[in-house]
């Protein structure tokens, strides 16, 4: 049965984030606020979540999940090298809405979709979020709507859209509204690619990099 937990106050956040821990962990799903929009998430490394995650979206592994981690050491530990420029990126930006495609760690045992040998990581800016991370470890997510609508920035717009498909979501009141900027580190260009601009600017990713350069 789905549960709802009220986390919008340190006391019933300490009574929540248990539960949806406990749920991760049992291969279930959860859904959470980050400070861009609402997310759906699964245990990274739990294939058979990470299939009812994107079921539950109602899309296919040619759209992967990416993951979420608690801090930049967690994502280094997923990939198979993290570049000059992406320590640069994480240093000037994390915790904040840039997600990184890096190589992914070939030792792995995690299916999060059809990712090509690539893993997309962000650590997000919010509380709750990076609670449930330090909880749970690396979660495999996407944004708490179906494929095809607007992402959720409200708990109730994610229960219209997502309902019984998952087990347990924490309402952390309104959310962000923009999605993550997402910078590509894995094509052989001469710098990082910006795959898509979000919250944080363009101009500003280019700015870090140019900062140190070589």
């Amino acid at each position: 049965m789905t549960q709802v937990h009220d986390c919008r106050t340190e006391a019933t956040r300490e009574r929540g984030i248990p539960r949806a821990t406990g749920a991760l962990r049992a291969g279930q799903l959860a859904v959470f606020p980050t400070d861009t929009v609402y997310a759906i998430g699964a245990s990274a490394f739990d294939p058979q979540a990470v299939n009812a995650l994107l079921a539950a979206k109602q899309r296919g592994p040619d759209k992967p999940a990416s993951v979420l981690v608690a801090d930049p050491a967690a994502a280094e530990d997923l990939v198979h090298s993290l570049p000059a420029d992406g320590r640069r990126l994480i240093d000037a930006f994390w915790p904040r809405a840039l997600s990184l495609i890096l190589p992914a760690a070939p030792s792995l045992s995690w299916n999060l979709g059809n990712t090509r040998g690539t893993v997309m990581v962000r650590m997000p800016d919010h509380p709750l979020a990076l609670a449930l991370l330090r909880g749970a470890g690396p979660i495999a997510q996407s944004s708490a709507n179906l494929t095809g609508r607007p992402p959720a920035t409200t708990l109730e717009q994610a229960r219209e859209q997502l309902g019984e498909t998952v087990h347990t979501y924490l309402d952390g009141g309104p959310s962000g509204n923009l999605p993550s900027t997402i910078v590509d580190l894995t094509a052989p260009a001469p710098a990082p690619t910006v795959l898509r601009e979000g919250a944080i600017p363009r101009a500003a990713v280019e700015a870090a990099l140019s900062r140190y350069p070589g």
